[in-house]
């Protein structure tokens, strides 16, 4: 990027970042200033440093910035399996799904070359899915636009891969075991497969299940059920010991992700009747998940989710933005929220998601970052003490109530563990 543009990006980033300076920015330290025509006594000592907002502001710039190169990578690592839709955002490579498709508009579809690839029943969100094929030589937006047209009241659309919401350090996947079955788990995950054996989870029954092949341990995920039920010396999540369910949608699948992985993930909480459900994923706006996700909150699920990290100024990212779900933004360790985090009516909590520990690989330890560590950390404390309960605890940082940075406010901070003192090796990975 032009070094102009961006030093104009971040002093617009920096004069933002000022705009909403309160109690969060006040830890940065007074500054000796005289008194501003038009603002209360005192108002110049909550603001920081130019210099630090500066910094901030470019670091936030920079994890912004890398979100458009990060899923460009993604589909390039893909080996075809991915392509981009008209936004740019990854989606399984010739892959339409179609909701409440008529009859008479399928029969159109397959006359004029369409093919049905396969139809997914969810029926505890009672809830089907086709997923059809484009005609050959049709790109698959045209395709997808064609297909609108044959049946406007139908919702067509994409299949879309979700992303990590969050950085862990570097390190490999493995299969994941299956682990004993549950007895009515208190909390689900939906993300890579876990390392169930890793000190932090021994103690906690874990089922796993894979949806785009056998599960398989990813470290993402591992970190995310780490901070939801983990517990190991001065390590603790939101609620530890509890019984996971974990549906792993990537599988070491290439294509893994998919917004069809993530609504039979759904249907599978459901039937096992888990109240709270965490997705530390993020994607754009599906007609197919936005639909299980009515359907599963419909049921009693509480779904939570991670605001994501694409900077303050981008567009509200999924499920978090979804009617009814609990969007969690991400504090670091001087309970200032994050500069690439999120920001909007999506932000409920805001929880610790930098500057601390969660369980890493073959029962390591590891730094992390990102609003996907916070959203474990909530819905650990909603499975135990409930939303109510949970809003009344809460620590208003922002602007008198609840506010587009913080949500309603800050909880969990005792689940935040300095990485040092749990032997934390590696840096964030990207």
């Amino acid at each position: 990027m032009n070094v102009t543009v961006r030093n104009r990006l971040a002093g617009v980033i920096a004069a933002g970042l000022l705009a909403v300076a309160g109690p969060a920015w006040a830890q940065i330290g007074p500054v000796q200033t005289p008194t501003l025509p038009g603002l209360p006594t005192g108002a110049t000592d909550r603001m920081p440093l130019l210099g630090e907002v500066e910094r901030r502001a470019n670091e936030g710039l920079d994890r912004a910035l890398q979100a458009p190169s990060r899923l460009t990578r993604l589909i390039s690592r893909s080996g075809g399996r991915l392509e981009a839709d008209p936004s740019g955002w990854p989606v399984v490579r010739g892959e339409i799904v179609a909701v409440d498709l008529s009859d008479p508009a399928r029969e159109e579809a397959l006359a004029a070359g369409f093919s049905i690839l396969r139809e997914e029943r969810l029926d505890a969100l009672d809830l089907t899915a086709l997923v059809l094929a484009p005609p050959r030589r049709m790109a698959l937006a045209s395709a997808v636009e064609r297909l609108r047209r044959m049946d406007p009241q139908a919702d067509i659309t994409f299949n879309h891969v979700h992303a990590p919401a969050g950085e862990v350090g570097e390190g490999r996947g493995g299969v994941a075991a299956a682990g004993p079955q549950d007895a009515g788990a208190r909390l689900g995950l939906i993300d890579t497969g876990v390392e169930a054996t890793h000190p932090a989870l021994v103690g906690a029954a874990i089922t796993q299940r894979g949806f785009a092949g056998p599960p398989r341990m990813g470290a993402h995920g591992l970190a995310v059920a780490s901070l939801m039920v983990g517990r190991s010396g001065a390590f603790t999540g939101g609620a530890p010991g509890a019984a996971l369910r974990v549906a792993d949608i990537y599988g070491g699948d290439p294509a893994g992700g998919s917004s069809t992985a993530l609504a039979q993930a759904l249907a599978w909480m459901v039937e096992g009747r888990v109240p709270v459900v965490n997705v530390s994923l993020v994607g754009p706006r599906n007609a197919l998940v936005e639909r299980a996700v009515a359907r599963a909150r419909a049921r009693g699920v509480t779904v939570v989710a991670a605001v994501g990290n694409d900077g303050p100024a981008a567009a509200p990212l999924f499920p978090a933005s979804y009617e009814g779900v609990i969007g969690v933004t991400a504090v670091n360790a001087r309970n200032q929220v994050l500069p690439e985090a999120g920001r909007g009516d999506q932000v409920d909590f805001a929880a610790p998601g930098a500057d601390m520990a969660a369980a890493g690989q073959a029962g390591s330890w590891t730094a992390v970052r990102g609003s996907s560590f916070a959203a474990p950390i909530v819905a650990g404390l909603l499975a135990r003490d409930g939303e109510a309960a949970l809003a009344r605890q809460a620590i208003d940082l922002g602007a008198r109530g609840r506010d587009p940075i913080f949500g309603a406010g800050l909880v969990g901070v005792e689940a935040r563990v300095e990485p040092r003192a749990m032997g934390a090796r590696g840096r964030l990975a990207r």
